[in-house]
């Protein structure tokens, strides 16, 4: 496996200043990425959210959902999230590995937010083909990653970032195209729409595309047979 920027660099205490910010265009499309889930959830779901983190989207979201479960390949960021989240009764962390996930038919909602088919750091077929498979039938999964709308507030969310010293310097000349670089070698990739369409056609499954906030692309599979 790849080695996990997020596993051994930004995660815990650093991953939470990440989402501090302080830039408002950024703060909307954060609560858009979560409401655009939440709009759909009637309260008595299962949920499984693939890279949580330290849990704060879990936590937006645990009002809305039944039974909330959370897994991340950091055990820094989830032994944060399990106090962060510890007044919460319906929520579930635990660290592991994606590629290690055994989970079948067990939930009704799984999602990937914050360009998780990137930072997984999987190939993002096998990562929809997992999620999937720990979809009920008629269960449903999202997956977001980044407009091409909102490529100068990325910049500077990264800019502010760097400051904080939770990544490297932006590499500039190399920033391009969608795809930030970073000089301590972090690489923040997205997918396009047309990407986003292959993905779902290999899947199998019913999906749809949609733009959210003009900040967020999503593609949002059921677990219906085309």
């Amino acid at each position: 496996m790849k080695n996990n920027y997020y596993k051994e660099k930004l995660n815990s205490q650093m991953l939470f200043q990440v989402y501090d910010t302080k830039i408002e265009r950024i703060k909307s499309y954060l609560f858009h990425e979560i409401d655009r889930v939440r709009k759909d959830l009637t309260g008595k779901e299962n949920l499984l959210e693939v890279g949580c983190g330290y849990g704060r989207i879990l936590k937006e979201l645990s009002k809305d959902a039944g039974f909330l479960k959370g897994i991340d390949i950091s055990e820094d960021s989830i032994e944060l999230g399990k106090d962060y989240l510890k007044d919460l009764k319906n929520v579930e962390l635990e660290a592991i590995d994606i590629n290690d996930l055994k989970a079948e038919d067990e939930f009704d909602v799984v999602i990937s937010l914050q360009n998780g088919l990137s930072s997984l750091k999987t190939d993002p077929d096998k990562i929809i083909k997992i999620c999937l498979k720990a979809l009920k039938d008629k269960g449903r999964a999202y997956f977001s990653t980044y407009s091409g709308k909102f490529w100068e507030d990325r910049i500077k969310w990264f800019e502010e970032q760097a400051e904080k010293k939770l990544l490297g310097e932006i590499d500039y000349e190399r920033t391009k195209d969608g795809v930030i670089y970073c000089k301590d070698g972090f690489k923040a990739v997205t997918f396009t729409e047309e990407d986003l369409r292959e993905l779902g056609e290999r899947s199998g499954y019913r999906y749809i595309i949609e733009e959210v906030d003009e900040s967020s692309l999503f593609l949002i599979i059921d677990k219906i047979k085309r």
